[in-house]
């Protein structure tokens, strides 16, 4: 696995033309930082892309510098798809960000949603909580974490009667914006 990993960070290294002291700080695990890759004009976001994934998954490395990470857009309103496995209804909702709703027993709060900007491949993701409300009327924190649109099932809410998972973020709703 080790070999692997060398010869994928030397593939990456020469399909992307970065210079022989990159190429060699990625053969030998050393601290890179990506301040370093900035001075290659030729290098795409795809590569900077590329290049950071292989730095994150090996031991031993450092990303540092964020603003070389790929661009992301914040939206004010994430949309999310809910089932209720009892009736089988599905039911597509819009969330203002850092406002509550219900669906079913579930309240669902997304903190932030963000998007890859534009020409970038997809990618959407949000920092959701999502509490339930018992048969007792409490509160209690059943999912707090990142969700991905790409990949729902990823990091599921799990609950016996609901699912809920992110579909979208866009920069307007059709539901009226909460008052402040």
């Amino acid at each position: 696995m080790r070999a692997l990993g060398n010869t994928a960070r030397s593939i990456t290294a020469r399909r992307y033309g970065l210079n022989e002291t990159v190429s060699a700080a990625l053969r030998d695990r050393s601290v890179v930082s990506l301040k370093i890759l900035a001075t290659f004009s030729d290098l795409n976001s795809k590569a900077c892309a590329l290049l950071t994934a292989t730095l994150a998954i090996a031991p031993g490395f450092v990303v540092a510098d964020p603003a070389m990470a790929q661009q992301r857009l914040e939206n004010p309103v994430a949309v999310f798809s809910g089932l209720d496995k009892i009736t089988g209804r599905l039911t597509d909702f819009d969330v203002f960000i850092d406002e509550t709703v219900q669906f079913g027993a579930l309240q669902v709060t997304p903190r932030v949603c963000k998007t890859s900007a534009e020409g970038e491949a997809t990618q959407t993701d949000a920092f959701v909580e999502v509490d339930e409300i018992t048969l007792d009327r409490e509160i209690r924190r059943i999912f707090s974490g990142w969700m991905f649109a790409a990949s729902p099932g990823l990091n599921a809410v799990e609950h016996p009667v609901y699912d809920v998972w992110l579909k979208s973020c866009k920069t307007e709703s059709d539901v009226p914006a909460p008052s402040e």
